[in-house]
């Protein structure tokens, strides 16, 4: 659960698992008698079969309502920093060369032991290791950077010397997916019908529910499925990049998407399931010619978290803050080999607005965006029950309300929010009213356009995943002016005080932009207007589209299925065998 909450305030928790429904099989002994005799024993003689242990992945995780929690550690071998040495150490690098301008191109084809690879890096990352060395944003961008492509990162050692070709930053891949929100958001209040999703994806209800946040996502569908058609359809940040990243390098590249290796860096552990959705593989978007793999390649191969990659400088002896904390020279990051995609990658990123969120200011920018349409219109927010729960008006010049929206942060809020969404339903009494507005596509007791949800309180900033003080303290003895008395007393547990001053010092890390020249000269600059930065998400869309041949709405949309729980149900028994039995225990049936 999320790192500022204590046992006393479970605000990020909805309830424990009942029963794990991943199937254990008992298989008969080797060896046994295969004659028809049988031996008969009592029970108290009868030895149990020694059971293997349960194996179990994000996969089976997805597929069982067993248990819902926002953003608690998943304990699983396949996505930890663990995995990232072992797959570095498993191949060799691609065998690049470097030509004119920096661009890099491939020789040959890739052998079978050769791999390419990226990673991509949230700003909540950032913000989390600024706090924790105090240094700036953008500092602790090149310290990352410098960790896992630089000669002193993790090309120091390993079996290969291996490192990351390229690291993005999800805030530039965020940008598409922001100005597809709001003008989904758009098209949502203008007929209810969106022109852009045609096949692939059907226009959401109204009120548009955001679904970057994975936690949020595996909630609805495994205990409110009546809010998945309010769910927005298009990708979080972390899966556009794995399928924009992926997409473009397979084509470019002529290489198959098996053979690159993509690594997400995210505040959250929900990230690791999300990752592991079967939507989000290459299947949903290759085409013919690509893809030369035998089974579906996810986008998103792996997923660390903040903490994480303080284990992950730990386990090769690195200290983080020993980094030259300076741009990388272009033998270590050189230019993407296609040069649009090199340029909307690498420059002119937007800085982080106070505003916006800590979370990607998904409901400010749809506000922001409708503002731009009406010129001389106001922005009025007011507080809901709690400061996690924000309600936003915008208001024309002559104090006409033109649309509502709100942002709902933490499960508390999350429940009753869901509890507004709840269809109506009729009453069975004869002339009965309907117990809401009836025949509406607005969700009773709603009339806001668009509701950014997310897990954690405080948004993503405080993602489970995200540095706690006791680690930043543990990497960093000089942290928060801590004395020589107070170290010796780091096992202590931090108070909530401290832990939200923790909180804090994250977020103004988060907001904070550079000041001195030396970094801003480093610092992406950031688009005029609105307008200005919409027109360049569309040259960059209508540029994907033709560079890899596949339609926009298999690159941008994903899906959302309801999840049925499995536990205490005979699987060998069928639906209306069950409810057949239930109706001759019953008494005579209906």
């Amino acid at each position: 659960m999320s790192a500022i909450l204590s046992a006393d305030d479970l605000n990020d928790f909805i309830s424990p698992g009942v029963a794990c429904i991943k199937p254990v099989e008992t298989l008969p002994q080797k060896g046994t008698n295969n004659s028809e005799e049988y031996e008969v024993t009592t029970e108290d003689k009868v030895q149990p079969e020694p059971q293997s242990t349960a194996q179990i992945s994000l996969t089976d995780c997805l597929a069982c309502s067993g248990c819902v929690t926002s953003a608690e550690a998943v304990l699983i071998s396949l996505q930890s920093h663990s995995e990232v040495l072992n797959t570095l150490d498993a191949y060799q690098p691609a065998p690049f060369v470097h030509g004119q301008d920096d661009h890099i191109t491939l020789p040959r084809k890739l052998e079978k032991d050769e791999k390419i690879f990226i990673a991509s890096v949230s700003p909540q990352v950032r913000a989390s290791l600024a706090a924790t060395y105090g240094v700036s944003e953008t500092k602790a961008g090149f310290m990352i950077d410098q960790f896992l492509r630089g000669p002193q990162g993790l090309r120091a050692g390993g079996k290969h010397q291996n490192g990351f070709t390229w690291v993005v930053d999800t805030d530039i891949l965020r940008q598409i997916v922001l100005t597809l929100t709001a003008e989904e958001a758009a098209h949502n209040l203008q007929d209810g019908d969106s022109a852009m999703n045609k096949e692939q994806t059907a226009s959401p209800k109204r009120p548009i529910l955001s679904s970057a946040c994975p936690g949020w996502i595996c909630y609805a569908e495994k205990t409110h499925p009546y809010v998945l058609p309010h769910l927005s359809r298009l990708k979080s940040p972390q899966a556009l990049a794995g399928t924009f990243l992926k997409s473009i390098l397979s084509r470019v590249l002529g290489v198959s998407p098996s053979q690159i290796w993509h690594l997400a860096i995210m505040p959250c552990f929900d990230k690791k399931l999300e990752a592991s959705r079967e939507e989000l593989t290459d299947e949903a978007w290759s085409s013919d010619g690509i893809n030369t793999s035998q089974s579906p390649v996810r986008d998103v191969d792996c997923v660390i978290t903040s903490r994480e990659l303080l284990m992950l400088a730990s386990t090769r002896d690195i200290n983080l803050s020993s980094l030259p904390l300076k741009p990388l020279s272009s033998t270590y990051a050189p230019h993407f080999p296609d040069a649009a995609v090199d340029s909307f990658l690498f420059t002119g990123g937007p800085k982080q607005n106070p505003a916006y969120g800590s979370s990607g200011g998904y409901l400010y920018y749809v506000l922001s965006s409708f503002q731009a349409r009406h010129p001389g219109s106001n922005i009025v927010t007011q507080r809901g029950r709690n400061s996690d729960v924000l309600e936003y008006s915008l208001v024309s010049e002559s104090g006409q309300l033109i649309i509502k929206a709100a942002r709902y942060y933490g499960f508390r809020n999350i429940q009753n929010l869901v509890r507004r969404l709840k269809p109506a339903r009729a009453s069975r009494l004869p002339g009965a009213n309907r117990r809401g507005p009836a025949g509406s596509n607005a969700a009773p007791g709603l009339d806001h356009v668009y509701v950014e949800v997310m897990a954690c309180p405080g948004g993503c900033t405080n993602g489970g995943g995200q540095i706690r003080i006791d680690d930043a303290r543990e990497a960093n003895s000089s942290l928060l002016g801590s004395s020589s008395d107070e170290s010796a007393n780091q096992t202590q547990k931090s108070s909530i005080h401290e832990q939200r001053a923790w909180l804090a010092r994250v977020d103004e890390a988060y907001y904070s932009a550079d000041d001195s020249e030396e970094e801003m000269e480093h610092t992406t600059t950031n688009v005029s207007s609105i307008p200005d930065a919409e027109a360049r998400v569309h040259d960059m869309l209508t540029h994907w589209t033709n560079l890899t041949g596949v339609d926009l709405e298999k690159l941008v949309y994903t899906t959302f299925r309801k999840v049925e729980s499995d536990v205490g149900k005979d699987k060998s028994v069928n639906d209306t065998a069950r409810v057949v039995e239930l109706a001759g225990k019953i008494g005579g049936g209906w």
